[in-house]
């Protein structure tokens, strides 16, 4: 089973054909194909490659699903006997994506 590791919102990701991943927001309507250029690592059972840092030619292909905010993160500040505390909170902004394919160069790998 293919699988490659792409970078994408600074932060890298293991992903195979068919999977489904949650990643930074990407600016891309939902049905949508996005394609990911940075390709650091395509494993395919027996052969691997890998690049210094990125594989030149190589694509991971994944169709939008929806555009969607993660669970509510709180942050809580607090200083003992002084009377100061304070809350602050934010939802992270993701795209969840279902890869559909795995180039390297111009041949499909699956």
């Amino acid at each position: 089973m293919a699988f490659a590791i792409i970078r994408t919102g600074g932060r890298q990701h293991r992903v195979a054909e068919g999977d489904i991943v949650d990643v930074d927001f990407l600016d891309a309507e939902v049905g949508k194909e996005g394609v990911f250029a940075d390709v650091l690592f395509v494993g395919d059972g027996d052969n691997i490659t890998h690049g210094s840092p990125l594989i030149e030619g190589a694509t991971v292909v994944g169709e939008v699903m929806e555009q969607r905010k993660d669970k509510k993160v709180i942050a809580f500040k607090y200083r003992r006997r002084k009377g100061y505390h304070r809350t602050v909170g934010h939802r992270r902004k993701l795209t969840r994506v279902r890869i559909t394919g795995i180039n390297l160069d111009s041949s499909s790998k699956k």
